[in-house]
């Protein structure tokens, strides 16, 4: 293991008193670091402090071997991320049946919400008002947003969250889920939107995204991107790759612009998105473009071959600044997270834990399983021996079941809280595995573990 060089924002002296939360952080939500009445956001008080790298190794799959996964802290005006991390997703700033607060109980350092959700209610002038999303949702912690981007494919071709697919032999760019009707239709400019809500059409552009994202206030954002389907042609991905880069550029300067116009607010920092779909050329060429540009970080987005995932990873970070932190997009599968940390993920947020207990599929060390079975009916023991989240710790499997037999709410909160807890935990024990050198024999025996009856996630 190799303690590595500060980020230029941090190596001040200030990321100690970061670390251990400083005199000002139990107060963050109302008070953020980096804000002056009059003056643009302090750039400072957002940046990233790697601590611990895995060594490289001959099957290392960056150049020369490298493995980019490490531990670090990113530093955000409302507070700090340890990283390796888990964020859970909370789209139109709430997660289903959870309340901010218990997720802050079951460990959770930060959360995302959905940029074209909050955009279509409550509206992002509201959440201004409130002073922004932290405050809006008391969420005393930081916060993230995406772009609306996602949009651009789980609205124009329909797909949702499927985006790790097995496409062999299809290529199309007409492609749409069956049973869906295109809602997003995209040129060079941005992408129009037709309403799910009410079918209403909707504008997004680089420059709207911006603006509408800069007044939802998070601490982190994206840049507004194109995702594409793995089924899209080789010359569509290609266009759909230069566009990004378009569109990137743009972001760039409307975020410069719109950071000095709103003084008196904490600086938010803006990550790029690398696209390119499964062609290693592809990903490297789009890395390089958004490496060239004035991004905080990098979001490592698009539809994703399961069988490359880490590569494409290491692809990506192989032209990023190591100054940069690194969010892999929508990413929740055991064992596509380790290959993900090991090869640069700083980051990850994914929406499949708290929708799968809500459906009662619940995650455990010993695999996924469904607490909805017969089985569970008159098991008075916890979802999971050993774990200490406050379900398992205060409720059985038989009442989880019964609940979400019943459709009562509170078996989508107590299902949730489990989920969410099981994957802030995962990221956290990874997280001290690269710290404490053993992160090869726990990545091991983890998934030996999780999948040796077969199990899905």
């Amino acid at each position: 293991m190799t303690d590595s060089m500060q980020s230029p924002t941090v190596a001040d002296g200030r990321a100690a008193d970061r670390i251990d939360g400083g005199a000002d952080a139990t107060n963050l939500i109302d008070h953020p670091r980096g804000a002056a009445p009059g003056k643009p956001g302090d750039r400072s008080a957002f940046g990233f402090e790697q601590k611990t790298r895995l060594d490289d190794a001959a099957d290392g799959k960056g150049r020369g071997g490298a493995r980019y996964g490490r531990t670090g802290v990113i530093h955000t005006p409302h507070g700090d991320i340890r990283t390796p991390a888990f964020v859970p997703v909370g789209t139109q700033a709430a997660m289903k049946a959870v309340l901010p607060e218990t997720l802050k109980d079951a460990g959770a350092q930060c959360m995302l919400s959905n940029a074209f959700h909050l955009y279509e209610r409550p509206g992002q002038d509201v959440l201004d008002a409130a002073g922004g999303l932290a405050k809006f949702m008391n969420w005393n912690g930081p916060t993230f947003t995406d772009s609306g981007g996602f949009q651009v494919l789980s609205l124009g071709a329909g797909f949702k969250k499927t985006l790790a697919m097995d496409v062999t032999g299809m290529k199309s760019d007409d492609v749409i889920a069956e049973g869906k009707e295109r809602l997003a239709f995209v040129d060079e400019d941005g992408v129009t939107f037709k309403s799910p809500l009410n079918g209403s059409l909707h504008r997004f552009s680089a420059e709207i995204s911006m603006g509408i994202q800069h007044k939802i206030g998070a601490d982190i954002m994206f840049a507004f991107d194109e995702l594409t389907t793995l089924m899209n042609t080789r010359r569509y991905q290609e266009e759909s790759v230069e566009r990004t880069y378009r569109w990137a550029q743009r972001c760039v300067a409307e975020h410069q612009r719109l950071t000095e116009e709103r003084v008196g607010k904490p600086y938010q920092a803006l990550y790029g998105v690398v696209q390119g779909a499964n062609y290693e050329d592809l990903r490297r060429h789009a890395a390089e473009q958004i490496a060239s540009l004035d991004f905080d970080g990098v979001g490592i987005g698009g539809a994703i071959e399961k069988r490359i995932i880490g590569d494409t990873c290491a692809w990506i970070c192989d032209a990023m600044p190591e100054s940069r932190p690194r969010h892999v997009l929508g990413i929740a599968a055991v064992d596509d997270i380790f290959a993900c940390v090991e090869n640069g993920g700083d980051t990850f947020d994914c929406v499949a834990p708290a929708r799968c207990g809500r459906n009662g599929a619940i995650f455990t060390r010993d695999g996924r399983y469904n607490v909805k079975r017969a089985q569970h009916k008159f098991d008075f023991g916890p979802l999971e021996e050993g774990c200490e989240c406050y379900t398992c710790t205060h409720y059985s499997r038989a009442y989880v079941d019964h609940l979400l037999r019943a459709n009562e709410y509170n078996g989508f909160t107590l299902a949730t809280i489990h989920n969410e807890h099981f994957f802030i935990k995962l990221l956290d024990d990874i997280r001290d595995s690269i710290d404490g050198g053993y992160f090869e024999e726990f990545r091991d025996e983890t998934l030996a573990r999780f999948y040796r009856n077969g199990s899905r996630g």
